[in-house]
């Protein structure tokens, strides 16, 4: 018997429809959704309130005027004295936090090692944390003399607490997940904290970081100006306590725009390439 003949059916595919592009975006969109130039705009924004409530005010020496600000700092530029200063506390600050660095470093791991440690950080942490850090600089004036040594002692003191606190509290959040792949990949010892604890930590890390730096940043300043005032040398502190007697004020502010300068820049080009690199590449940003 033979087989019935059968239609063949054909189906012609569907077409694809183009690929539907996106309108092209204006310049002003693009340069909305960027942060620098949002952030440029800002500073913009806050230099022009700054000079028109100070011709408001007509009072240099209440308020100078963001222009006049701008010319005393060039001319303290031109003539040394303000790159001197800026030396001066760059150099002293790095001395005093690369060592609360070192100091936290030993601490966390010591307390990550045994309970004695973790009860001797904790103790510490929450004796000597609340306690301002230039409310010790007359005690280390008298132990250290009129030196770095003093200041530095009290940078220590800045860095020190934060740092520990924070990245001891990363460590223990470490996921217990995390922690077991370490464990089957067969890593200990310093291995194990440098592969595993510390990328697992390292935002709370970063953030500690941040903290001491600002925290240092500040005693500093505030202590050059007591520092400054009694050895007649110092950073950016002393030259501002210096003109401030002076009643040079337009130097005064240039001196301050200084250190706003240079925490914006240590912000966005140190410590934002830093989470770049490390927080962000890894996945780890919120």
């Amino acid at each position: 018997m033979s087989n019935p003949s059968r239609t063949e059916l054909f189906y012609e595919p569907e077409a694809v429809p183009a690929a539907i592009e996106a309108p092209a975006r204006s310049m002003a969109a693009r340069l909305i959704d960027n942060a620098a130039v949002r952030k440029s705009l800002l500073l913009v924004l806050i230099a022009v309130i700054w000079e028109g409530y100070a011709r408001t005010l007509d009072n240099a020496l209440v308020l100078p005027t963001f222009t006049s600000t701008v010319v005393a700092m060039l001319q303290d530029i031109v003539s040394g004295d303000l790159p001197r200063a800026t030396v001066y506390t760059i150099t002293l600050l790095l001395k005093g936090y690369l060592a609360g660095l070192a100091i936290a470093a030993v601490l966390t791991a010591f307390a990550s090692a045994t309970r004695i440690g973790a009860d001797l950080l904790e103790t510490l942490t929450a004796m000597f944390n609340p306690l301002p850090s230039i409310a010790l600089l007359p005690l280390a004036l008298i132990w250290f003399g009129l030196g770095e040594g003093s200041v530095i002692f009290v940078l220590i003191h800045a860095v020190l607490w934060a740092v520990a606190l924070n990245t001891n509290s990363g460590f223990k959040e470490v996921s217990r997940t995390l922690r077991m792949v370490g464990q089957n990949y067969g890593l200990t010892g310093l291995r194990y904290v440098v592969r595993i604890l510390i990328p697992g930590a390292f935002p709370s890390i970063l953030t500690g970081l941040k903290i001491g730096w600002a925290f240092a940043w500040r005693t500093l300043i505030a202590a050059e100006l007591v520092f400054g005032s009694t050895s007649g040398e110092g950073g950016l502190g002393w030259y501002i306590f210096e003109r401030k007697n002076q009643l040079l004020i337009p130097d005064v502010f240039a001196g301050l725009l200084t250190v706003i300068l240079f925490g914006l820049l240590v912000e966005n080009g140190v410590f934002k390439t830093l989470e770049k690199r490390t927080v962000a590449r890894w996945g780890m940003s919120s």
